[in-house]
């Protein structure tokens, strides 16, 4: 079914056992520029599948975003994207307590994996080097090259999404690996040349991972895939 987020209640007829609400704008840097967007999809379009879930009575798995934690919690309200994903959660958690709606909220980190986008403003930071290591150009960091990162693979991911589910407790879980590289770090993995870029408005410079806890409300999970690993495998393939 395809649609907008703030139509689901037109365009789903049955009543769900689970919904698994991912469909909201998803960058930072770019959301300065789409402010308008993100207010239409991670505002209008998350109350109205928050208003669906209401009315059909089942659960809702909601994907938070791992910025609010970042730079000691600062990070929140330092673009539109972290705000309104940070306000999202809490909208989800009242809805829980308001209307006794069963609810797990999940935080990711720098997904990558299978089918991630390479190119775009949409594209995501492993698969832009991928992209970039195709066509034999140099890697584009932006500086200062040294914030940190957790990146998690896709299927680790889904493994912490199944569990959230199966659980059925209203809780949060953090799914990320042990260890954090810096952008730079992970652009020399691909043993490239590297370009930089200029500083930009809304850049994080230290991991969301770092001293989480939230008085250990937050269920960390970590993942078993290796960067280091995938990056290698990949280039290994390239490279026959």
């Amino acid at each position: 079914i395809k649609g907008d987020t703030k139509d689901i209640s037109k365009l789903v007829d049955f009543n769900p056992d689970m919904v698994y609400h991912l469909g909201e704008y998803s960058r930072v840097e770019q959301s300065f520029d789409d402010i308008t967007k993100v207010y239409e999809y991670n505002k209008i379009g998350t109350f109205a599948v928050l208003e669906f879930v209401r009315k059909a009575g089942c659960k809702i798995l909601y994907a938070g975003s791992s910025t609010k934690f970042g730079d000691g919690g600062i990070a929140r309200n330092t673009s539109p994207y972290a705000w309104t994903k940070a306000s999202n959660t809490e909208l989800v958690i009242n809805y829980g307590h308001w209307f006794n709606i069963p609810y797990a909220i999940t935080y990711f980190y720098n997904v990558y994996g299978a089918k991630h986008i390479c190119s775009g403003e949409m594209a995501t930071v492993i698969g832009i080097f991928e992209n970039l290591y195709k066509k034999q150009l140099s890697l584009t960091v932006v500086k200062p090259g040294n914030q940190t990162r957790s990146f998690t693979h896709i299927n680790d991911t889904i493994v912490v999404c199944f569990e959230a589910w199966k659980k059925n407790k209203c809780q949060h879980y953090s799914i990320s690996h042990k260890k954090s590289y810096s952008i730079l770090a992970v652009a020399k993995l691909f043993k490239s040349k590297i370009k930089y870029l200029p500083e930009r408005i809304g850049e994080r410079y230290a991991s969301a991972l770092t001293n989480m806890s939230l008085n250990n409300k937050v269920h960390k999970r970590f993942g078993k895939i290796h960067l280091k690993d995938y990056i290698s495998s990949f280039i290994k393939k390239k490279n026959k």
